[in-house]
């Protein structure tokens, strides 16, 4: 609900990311795009100091720079029409135009003359020999004699000469995959991790809350005066209440499903230019996380458990505590996964809520072991869920408050309840479920880890050029005619003389990087 950063801090953002990589090539393209003349201006001139103060090298497009931008450029590459007309240094790309017979007036700008004079329609302009008739001279006509301009001719020589790898600084070349150790990937992450957690602390506050108010709900419930233990039918009761709190700390953790997905862009964005491995992503989540469900977890249980009425001892309390904790990291394991495999909100609602359906049917309370058929086994055993109710119901039903043996019985009524829900009645099946819970809350976590390291984000953005574009292109490559579609075309089917104006401005865009590179 917060307005967000306005575009020209994103820029600065997403700049700083670049930075902070370890790549010591950058290629920017328009990145001035939304931007003010004095933002575009401070950019590039943090650029420029980066670059020179670390021995790196930017290639940089913008989109008409001011003049005060433009200078801080220390290259220059002038592309048109496929063709390199001019690449070499900032102060020379004049003299090379003067040298072809076009000279930029005074009070003009050199990005936006650079940008006109290779264009067949503006480049008359421009013309200073006077003495002599103007004729067009085409872009490829300009980038040959560019070959023999000084300055191309100095980097033809350069080219020509194999590079002395003695000579390259030790630093050159990225060795290591990541720019720092494995031990400080972790702490910026854990960091990161926990500054979220305290923008997101409306959430959490929120959920805490809820839990309160549905346990004080729960309480009056199954509140410990109407709770009696006579009957299977009065545990079929406490059955109920024990799978409804199960189903509550459970659900608590679905908000990490969205969450995770709404972080899932700015991962993937910085996981393939290197910041950080998936594992130093997922751990923090995982490790932070834990305070929160063991509040969650101790709220509910100090509220509700004596005044439902379970079993009194203290070590069927703190058995009941353990049980829920290990289901609520369990479950935010769980839906983590869901958001890493969906990647996006409405797959993971959609695939998750039958992936959720399956373990809740599952779980061993609404289908009992017996009633599930044997095709379906297969689920009843895979469901977390069922570990959890056959862990929490053993714990209850094994209890001091349940040994007494009721009418023509020889087995005490705690058993008797179990077994008729389809409950495994052996003390050792708490321990099972407390184990399972755990292994599936690491196996959840270590699944996410992998769906963040090999999974991609869906529609990754292509961009798309008309047939007509990719012809245009061809044909100044090769030289050949192209015929115009009709649209371009009057009733005699000659082109209008307005389409071959905006064609040939079309072709006569140009893109003008320059390079940041340290002298000397």
């Amino acid at each position: 609900m917060r307005r967000g950063i306005s575009g020209g801090q994103k820029k600065r953002v997403t700049t700083g990311e670049m930075l902070v990589g370890p790549a010591r090539a950058l290629f920017m393209d328009e990145i001035s795009t939304g931007l003010d003349t004095s933002t575009t201006f401070h950019i590039v001139n943090s650029l420029r100091q980066s670059i020179h103060i670390l021995n790196g090298t930017a290639l940089i497009s913008l989109l008409q720079p001011a003049p005060e931008t433009y200078d801080l450029f220390d290259d220059i590459i002038l592309l048109s029409d496929g063709h390199v007309v001019y690449q070499g240094p900032r102060e020379n790309v004049l003299e090379f135009f003067e040298y072809m017979g076009f000279k930029c007036p005074e009070r003009k700008g050199v990005a936006d003359f650079l940008q006109e004079v290779t264009s067949r329609k503006d480049q008359e302009q421009y013309w200073a020999r006077k003495d002599e008739p103007y004729s067009s001279i085409s872009v490829k006509e300009l980038a040959e004699a560019f070959q023999s301009f000084h300055i191309g001719q100095k980097l033809g020589d350069d080219l020509a000469v194999p590079f002395d790898k003695s000579k390259s600084h030790p630093a050159a070349l990225t060795k290591d995959k990541y720019g720092v150790s494995k031990k400080e990937l972790l702490k910026a992450c854990v960091s990161r991790e926990y500054l979220l957690m305290k923008r997101n602390l409306f959430v959490y506050v929120f959920k805490m809350i809820q839990l309160i108010f549905i346990g004080v709900i729960t309480m009056t419930i199954f509140i410990r005066t109407e709770m009696h233990r006579d009957t299977i039918t009065d545990g079929g009761i406490f059955m109920g209440a024990l799978f409804f709190i199960l189903i509550m700390i459970m659900f608590n953790g679905f908000a990490e499903l969205a969450m995770t997905i709404l972080k899932l862009p700015v991962f993937y964005k910085q996981r393939d230019l290197l910041f950080y491995p998936s594992w130093a992503y997922s751990l923090p989540a995982l490790i932070l996380k834990t305070p929160i469900s063991i509040l969650e977890v101790t709220v509910w249980v100090f509220m509700s458990y004596y005044v439902i009425g379970f079993d009194p001892d203290v070590g069927s309390f703190f058995k009941n505590y353990l049980v829920l904790l290990c289901l609520s990291q369990m479950a935010s394991g769980l839906f983590r996964l869901m958001g890493g495999l969906g990647r996006n909100i409405i797959v993971a609602n959609t695939c998750g809520s039958f992936a959720l359906l399956t373990v809740l049917v599952m779980g061993g309370f609404i289908l009992t072991r017996d009633d599930v058929k044997k095709w379906w086994k297969w689920g009843y055993w895979i469901s977390p869920l069922m570990y959890a109710q056959n862990a929490i119901a053993v714990n209850e039903f094994l209890g001091k408050s349940w040994r007494h043996v009721p009418p023509n019985s020889t087995e005490p009524l705690g058993v008797l309840v179990m077994k008729s829900r389809g409950i495994f009645p052996e003390p050792h099946w708490y321990w099972i479920g407390v184990g399972a819970l755990i292994g599936y809350c690491f196996l959840f976590n270590f699944l996410f880890t992998l769906a963040l390291k090999y999974l991609d984000p869906f529609g990754k953005p292509q961009a798309v050029i008309s047939k007509e574009t990719l012809a245009e292109r061809i044909a100044s490559k090769t030289g050949e005619n192209i015929e115009l579609s009709s649209r371009g075309r009057d009733s005699s089917g000659e082109p209008r003389e307005e389409q071959v104006h905006h064609r040939d401005r079309c072709l006569g865009k140009l893109l003008v990087s320059m390079k940041l590179i340290k002298r000397g």
